[in-house]
């Protein structure tokens, strides 16, 4: 294969490079800390074709310190002039500080090296730290969790919200100015076995300090990570021996997102959800949508402190919702109603889900609340919200009914 971008078949779980992957072994996912606001149990799904099973792992980690804290030896400032297991020159770490701050970066380097455990029966897992002057870019390779509580409901706070633009040509990732991810082909070798077709993609990802959520996303920032996590996905790809590279995204990725007027009965934009009175009258925060066809269109609404009050997410793509079956299946006592292979789902104060069965694989439709406060507004958003989006996709018509209240 020559240096040309990846085709939509590369993706796929039975792509030509899965021979040039057959050594390979995986590791657990790394484990975050919590953050304020998170998906609490989300998990992974079937399509009409598929049934979920949960990954997990655990990485034996090392704690963040100041810049230069060599977590091996020959970490700190760059040895041998590389950064991020070989990836990455002195003069490309600096770009991606430049991107933001201008100038020529003083950048550090410590990490965790990508390892894998010996069975053989989870992802790839490593860590990255990057330093300049007080500021920090963590970069991290793991494969997403797809059991209750796991790091996949962590990670989709913050690298599946509608700041982030999708990096287009049939890849599964995103970037904004603050963070980018890129999952890796599953040919070569996005799940850590043939037979883990249910599993969580191995993804690379990164993200900065500097996350300021009100504002516009700049888009010469997002570039530089969108071109550096194609960078660490071909540089890991490499180390297993395939052969196929990943272009560079950026000419063809949509402009970013902006702040939507939203109409009345036209919540983030989709016709027919209605905004109640408080929102109506309410001048506090605002809403984004993503932007562009990709794996998931979100609308975050009312976005204060880096925070969206409300947030209606739909996951398109196979691999992605598999992060959300488990859930859908078993995540209350108040489960959904559909068709009898229309899918899963439930619905409860904070939060309603519902995992379709569509002809392309599961869809995850979701609608999260940061409290419990408003259920009224979950239950009168969801059924319309599945309607509304199931048809968008392709994937309708998709009707739900919901048990009783209380």
């Amino acid at each position: 294969m020559t240096d040309s971008e990846m085709t939509d078949s590369e993706n796929d779980d039975n792509s030509e490079n899965d021979d040039n992957c057959e050594n390979d072994t995986s590791v657990p996912p790394h484990e975050r800390r919590r953050p304020w606001w998170h998906w609490r149990r989300l998990t992974g799904s079937r399509p009409r074709l598929a049934v979920t099973t949960g990954v997990i792992g655990v990485v034996a980690g090392a704690l963040l310190g100041g810049a230069g804290v060599a977590w091996q030896a020959e970490a700190g400032p760059f040895a041998d002039d590389r950064a991020c297991w070989g990836t990455f020159s002195q003069d490309d770490a600096a770009a991606l500080f430049d991107g933001k701050f201008g100038g020529n970066a003083d950048v550090k380097s410590s990490e965790v090296p990508i390892t894998s455990d010996r069975i053989g029966a989870e992802g790839s897992s490593g860590q990255c730290l990057l330093t300049s002057d007080g500021s920090r870019i963590t970069v991290q390779a793991h494969q997403l969790d797809t059991r209750f509580g796991g790091s996949g409901d962590q990670w989709a706070d913050g690298f599946l919200s509608a700041r982030l633009t999708p990096l287009g040509g049939g890849l599964l990732g995103m970037a904004s100015d603050t963070r980018a991810w890129l999952a890796v082909p599953d040919g070569c070798i996005g799940r850590p076995r043939d037979a883990d077709v249910t599993g969580g993609p191995t993804v690379i990802d990164l993200k900065t300090g500097w996350t300021v959520y009100d504002d516009e996303v700049d888009i010469k920032a997002r570039d530089q990570l969108a071109r550096a996590v194609v960078k660490l996905v071909n540089h890991y790809m490499a180390g297993k021996g395939c052969t196929g590279t990943i272009a560079d995204p950026t000419g063809r990725m949509p402009q970013p997102p902006r702040f939507l007027d939203e109409k009345k009965d036209a919540m983030c934009g989709v016709k027919g959800l209605p905004l109640s009175h408080a929102d109506a009258r309410s001048t506090l925060g605002r809403t984004l949508v993503t932007r562009g066809a990709g794996p998931v269109r979100t609308c975050d609404r009312r976005v204060l402190f880096d925070h969206p009050e409300l947030r209606l997410m739909t996951v398109e793509d196979p691999r992605l919702a598999v992060l959300y079956a488990r859930l859908s299946e078993n995540g209350t006592q108040k489960p959904v109603k559909a068709g009898a292979h229309d899918g899963y789902g439930f619905v409860r104060d904070d939060m309603g889900l519902f995992q379709a069965q569509c002809q392309t694989g599961p869809v995850t439709f979701l609608i999260r609340a940061d409290s419990g406060r408003h259920p009224a507004d979950i239950r009168t958003l969801l059924p319309r919200y599945v309607a509304a989006e199931a048809d968008r996709i392709g994937c309708g018509p998709l009707h739900i009914t919901l048990p009783a209240a209380g």
